[in-house]
């Protein structure tokens, strides 16, 4: 028989090699998937796009991103910019634009202490100002890495496709918060774009994400989750996407980059107000995103306790070094395709401590209720 002792060191090691099973699974079966993903050709029929871009108070970004998506090697589209009770000089500089770019429409929305808003609304207004059935979004403090961002987009849609869920990274700068919010938003997009790519799309981000106008009308706009801050983007993709109707698009030209925060407590507050969403996902959808860090916190978590003790210590070590093996095999195949930089080696630490983090985050949000009318 076997000991006390040593029967609850067995069964740690088995739920350590449980979870080790698991992450192997997600790594090799989804977040591998985008390395092998081959783009379809780019078809020569060019169908009008609308661009459909919200601000608020985006007067610099405006002035620094907007006119690389006015200037796309595209033959017809609109760009669609929402000033959303904007009190800077956002109308002073799309005034100008407007001289210089006749494919430039501007709605504006005049701010009323009587009414209240989230970025849905507006949403919703830059759609029923388009004129064109094929929706590209985008935020004003984003960036297309190429000229070729629409292009490639757009060359996705056929009579079957209703969701195109591009990359939306962040720019590069110096720090370790910068790496580990482009850490985040890659990883982020393994998996939305992985799960997608094996015929479970999730979600989307607003930063890179198109579909079409008509679908938005027949499914009555954003529906039963009109009242929630965020999930313009990731919730309409939950209830709409299918299999059938999405598509995905890496190219290397087709990628958005952001402005990262710029501090901690920015990016805590932009996490919290994402997972705000996340409770009203698809039942399969939460129990795949939730046994992911869930494993991942049990391996590393039993890996401690076994290998503190020296328990089967050789073959600890050699199942924790197929699965570090396994990550950086990925994670050096993927950060290439989505054109990432210099987050290798800090990857490796950021999946240690990544689901305590945003499992403390996550929870902050029963206790935490502020922040409710904030527009994004």
């Amino acid at each position: 028989m076997i000991p006390g002792d040593n029967l609850l060191l067995f069964v740690i090691f088995i739920l350590f090699c449980f979870a080790a099973v698991i992450q192997l699974f997600y790594w090799l079966w989804f977040y591998l998937a985008p390395h092998f993903y081959k783009p379809p050709e780019i078809e020569n029929r060019k169908e009008s796009v609308s661009v459909i871009i919200c601000a608020r108070n985006e007067a610099e970004n405006l002035r620094n991103f907007l006119p690389s998506v006015l200037e796309q090697d595209y033959p017809s589209y609109e760009v669609i910019v929402v000033n959303d009770c904007s009190e800077d000089s956002s109308d002073d500089f799309l005034g100008e634009l407007l001289m210089q770019y006749p494919h430039l429409k501007i709605s504006s929305i005049t701010k009323d202490p009587k009414f209240t808003h989230n970025k849905k609304f507006a949403q919703f207004i830059g759609i029923k100002a388009a004129t064109n059935e094929i929706l590209v979004f985008t935020d004003a403090d984003c960036q297309p890495e190429s000229e070729k961002w629409l292009s490639d987009m757009a060359s996705n849609f056929d009579n079957k496709t209703d969701f195109v869920l591009g990359y939306g990274g962040y720019l590069q700068e110096k720090g370790l918060l910068n790496r580990y919010i482009r850490f985040d938003s890659m990883f982020i997009a393994m998996q939305y774009i992985g799960m997608a790519l094996r015929k479970i799309p999730y979600m989307g981000v607003g930063r890179n994400l198109a579909y079409r106008r008509s679908l938005f009308f027949r499914n009555k706009g954003f529906g039963e989750h009109n009242h929630i801050i965020s999930g313009d983007d990731d919730l309409f993709v939950n209830a709409h996407a299918s299999w059938v109707n999405t598509k995905v698009e890496i190219r290397p030209g087709s990628h958005t980059r952001s402005v990262p925060s710029s501090n901690t407590a920015e990016f805590i507050k932009q996490k919290q107000r994402h997972f705000t969403t996340a409770k009203y996902y698809k039942t399969g959808h939460k129990i795949l995103l939730f046994f992911e860090p869930f494993s991942r916190f049990l391996f590393y978590a039993s890996f401690a306790v076994l290998v503190s003790v020296l328990y089967l210590w050789p073959y600890v070590i050699g199942i924790l070094g197929f699965r570090l093996l396994v990550q950086i095999t990925v994670l050096a195949l993927v950060q290439k395709k989505l054109n990432e930089k210099g987050l290798l080696i800090f990857s490796i630490f950021f999946d240690i401590f990544s689901p305590v983090i945003n499992g403390v985050l996550y929870f902050s949000n029963f206790r935490n209720r502020q922040g409710r009318n904030k527009w994004r």
